[in-house]
């Protein structure tokens, strides 16, 4: 018992010490605490140094961490915000064109139907967390540019579940089952449409009643212990549906924006500081993640291709139906490298692919890798070309 409680400790103080010289190598190359973070884990991780590895425990944080970070984003918007017909244009269109291009490329490179299929799937994700972390870094979160970025990203995660359901059907079977897509659809659709309407509607009242309370008077934290049951009960119901559980947490950080209250402590303040823990041992895990001593050249070739089309099809599909639905260029092209990260999303997509024996393990380093490179592109393109002024005219 000593013995696993010291092993927790270590892992603990070695992945806060990593977290701060995220911090450190962020500030030496004037970018975001998130690519120092990630570049850090690579380099401790198995494709450098080889001194820490993606242990259960690391994979529980990083979870931790991702719930956190998107229920502390979800503070900064209405639920009006992501119901606009807009994004669901931008999502919808930001998967299929992906899709077609990762397809077309695994064909290419000569890989059979499951892990072309795969591969596609990949593309489609959209790693929220990775962009809405960076635009929160750089005081744009209620931009247009940004609402529409997260409006959007939760509707494409919607959808990439929905295509991968349906790819793990197709590659299984060799039937796509109109039922089981149908279901998926209507589990989904039905989640968010419930969980927002109950917690928009009903625990925003709720937690404003108990503040009122004399309990509330007595221990100020006790609304801030209900919120985050609150986060991380939603996020459990997002996974039992099959959703992410990112969702369910940002629907419930959603919930709480605005509520205003008077004896209680700051639910978002204290949200905040568990975010900058955990959300920080997340991006680590992203880094620590990626092995590149599994590349052969060949799939070095196919990482550096797939990487390229990865990015480009998400800017296109995503900035072209932002364009056309009025945006300006630079809004437009700031939604379509927004989108580009793909992030633990495909990660998780890979790793469903991998257990499931339908894609080999060069394939699945090849799209965790190819996460990686994403995730790293949006931060270092907001921060060295957009942002440095204002682009578009404000109404």
């Amino acid at each position: 018992m000593e013995s696993a409680a010291l092993a927790i400790e270590i892992q603990m103080s070695l992945l806060l010490f990593l977290a701060l010289a995220g911090y450190l190598v962020a500030s030496r190359i004037n970018q975001s605490a998130t690519i120092g973070a990630i570049l850090v884990g690579v380099l401790v991780g198995p494709s450098v140094l080889g001194l820490i590895t993606y242990t259960d425990f690391v994979a529980t944080l990083a979870h931790l961490g991702a719930i956190i970070l998107l229920f502390v984003i979800g503070f900064e918007f209405d639920i009006r915000d992501i119901l606009d017909v807009r994004y669901g244009v931008i999502g919808l269109v930001g998967v299929v064109i992906p899709w077609i291009g990762g397809y077309a490329t695994a064909v290419l490179f000569g890989f059979d139907f499951a892990s072309a299929v795969f591969v596609g799937t990949a593309l489609t994700a959209t790693s929220i967390a990775i962009t809405a972390n960076v635009l929160k870094e750089i005081g744009v979160l209620q931009t247009p540019a940004a609402k529409a970025i997260i409006g959007a990203a939760v509707i494409d995660d919607v959808l990439s579940l929905l295509v991968l359901a349906v790819a793990t059907d197709l590659v299984v079977s060799g039937d796509i089952s109109a039922v089981s897509v149908g279901v998926m659809l209507a589990k989904a659709v039905g989640f968010i449409v419930v969980a927002g309407a109950v917690g928009y509607f009903g625990i925003r009242k709720f937690i404003e009643r108990m503040d009122a309370t004399p309990l509330a008077r007595k221990y100020p934290e006790f609304v801030f212990i209900f919120a985050m049951m609150v986060a991380f009960l939603y996020a459990m119901l997002a996974d039992l549906v099959g959703l992410s559980g990112i969702i369910g947490a940002f629907l419930a950080g959603v919930a709480f924006a605005g509520v205003e209250l008077r004896q209680s402590k700051g639910v978002h303040e204290g949200a905040e500081y568990f975010q900058i823990v955990f959300a920080s041992i997340f991006f680590v895990s992203l880094g620590i993640l990626a092995d590149v001593r599994a590349l052969t050249s060949d799939m070095v070739l196919f990482l550096l291709v797939l990487t390229l089309v990865a990015i480009a099809t998400k800017v296109i599909g995503c900035a072209l139906p932002a364009r056309a639905m009025g945006m300006c260029r630079e809004d437009s092209l700031i939604i379509g490298f927004g989108m580009a990260p793909r992030g633990e999303v495909a990660m998780i997509v890979a790793l469903i692919g991998l257990e499931s024996g339908l894609i080999g393990q060069s394939i699945f380093v090849v799209i965790v890798l190819m996460s990686l490179l994403t995730t790293l592109i949006t931060p270092i393109v907001y921060r060295n070309w957009f942002y440095r002024g204002a682009y578009c005219p404000v109404d």
